[in-house]
């Protein structure tokens, strides 16, 4: 269903920048809020950037051990976990880095995490579009 939004958003944003829609104050077509300048290939970018994020983000969790079944064995999370136990005298700390990734991991994104996810993919793509300097 995340997916699904990123997509809707994705649509949104490209439609907007193709059509030229001017931002009510009189301001260059292509633009959000007056001050972000947005065309067509920008437009993809950022949506496309937020997708992928959103996408790739349970891949990753699960590469690196974050599974449903719990940590893998020997794996980065394996690590990490070992380490934020000798930190913290034996036991993890519930809310630290390492809880909130395994409970992605076990659970999925939530809603709040799916929005920084698909923002930082977003801003990722905006800064890393190569279609040259936005208007």
């Amino acid at each position: 269903m995340d997916l699904l939004i990123c997509i809707a958003a994705w649509a949104a944003f490209g439609t907007l920048a193709a059509a030229g829609v001017a931002n009510g104050e009189g301001e260059a077509a292509g633009s959000i809020w007056g001050f972000l300048p947005l065309d067509t290939c920008t437009a993809l970018a950022v949506g496309a950037g937020a997708v992928v994020a959103v996408a790739a983000a349970p891949v990753l969790l699960g590469a690196v051990g974050f599974t449903s079944a719990g940590i893998t064995a020997g794996s980065y999370a394996a690590s990490m976990m070992s380490a934020a136990a000798v930190a913290n005298g034996g036991a993890v700390a519930a809310g630290s880095t390492v809880a909130v990734l395994q409970a992605a991991g076990v659970a999925g994104l939530s809603g709040t995490a799916t929005a920084a996810v698909a923002a930082t993919g977003a801003a990722v793509g905006y800064m890393t579009n190569f279609c040259g300097s936005p208007n």
